[in-house]
């Protein structure tokens, strides 16, 4: 369990995250607030606190015993950007740089940037990779974990399945999905494009442990996530989450899944950011 003072501190690199977020679409004029914004607490948490990063001392994304990181719903690379440069692996001003012709920012993850680990953006692929990663790491010994985060309109693509399949056939014990359940996708509610739930019960159906939690609690976000790392199996981490997260007109509102705001609008969601 966190303490308050952790939790505290969090919360305000959430807000932090979700300013950067709102920042970086803005001055590209392009980009996806939403799934990013609904991300973003278990961004925050997973980085700060559950993954094993590079030592300080070495700050380098390729340090051998490192946990690694897949996002799977490759479009809401703005906050895996904003986190990476909360923990040092990008500096904060390349943000601005985001979607910009030459960046290494771009709309959707690549090796070009520091701790991203494979490029990604073609949905439904990102648990596949995982599993394979999770794979290597075992045929080498190396007690690493192995952290992939997909979106729950990304479920509806055949070859997640066939990874979920996979990752329980072969026993990834240090494989744990998260999947950020805002109900939304481009075109809509999930459930009525093609239905998911009783999501919890397809999941342990295909061998998983799962976990259903508010993927906007910080403290179960981290509970889960711990709980997970000492499972002999791979685990599942439902986390329903509101599309849009901190910015009123953006909650819920599946418009906002990959649109930039204007300038009236940027500035009326700064006002709700840094109260």
């Amino acid at each position: 369990m966190l303490t308050n003072k952790e939790v505290s501190e969090l919360k305000e690199l959430c807000r932090k995250n979700r300013i950067n977020i709102l920042k970086m679409v803005h001055n590209a004029a392009s980009g996806h607030i939403g799934g990013a914004f609904s991300s973003v607490e278990i961004m925050t948490v997973l980085f700060h606190k559950c993954m094993k990063l590079a030592p300080k001392c070495k700050n380098d994304p390729n340090y051998e015993m490192r946990d690694r990181f897949v996002l799977s719903k490759g479009h809401a690379s703005a906050v895996f950007y904003s986190v990476l440069s909360q923990v040092g692996y990008i500096g904060e001003t390349e943000l601005m740089t985001f979607r910009k012709f030459k960046s290494r920012l771009q709309g959707h993850p690549t090796k070009l940037c520091a701790g991203v680990e494979v490029p990604t953006g073609s949905l439904g692929q990102g648990l596949s990779i995982a599993c394979g990663i999770s794979s290597a790491l075992k045929l080498n010994n190396n007690p690493a974990k192995v952290f992939v985060l997909l979106g729950d309109g990304e479920l509806q693509e055949g070859s997640v399945w066939e990874g979920f399949m996979h990752g329980a056939g072969i026993q990834a014990d240090n494989l744990i999905a998260i999947i950020d359940r805002n109900r939304l996708q481009i075109d809509g509610c999930t459930e009525n494009i093609k239905p998911l739930d009783n999501l919890k019960s397809k999941l342990e159906a295909f061998n998983w442990f799962t976990i259903e939690i508010d993927g906007h609690n910080i403290n179960e976000i981290y509970d889960a996530i711990e709980k997970a790392k000492n499972k002999k199996m791979p685990v599942a981490i439902i986390a329903n989450t509101v599309k849009g997260k901190g910015v009123s007109f953006m909650e819920n509102n599946a418009g906002w899944h990959g649109k930039a705001p204007n300038d009236e609008e940027f500035n009326n969601a700064m006002k709700e950011l840094m109260i």
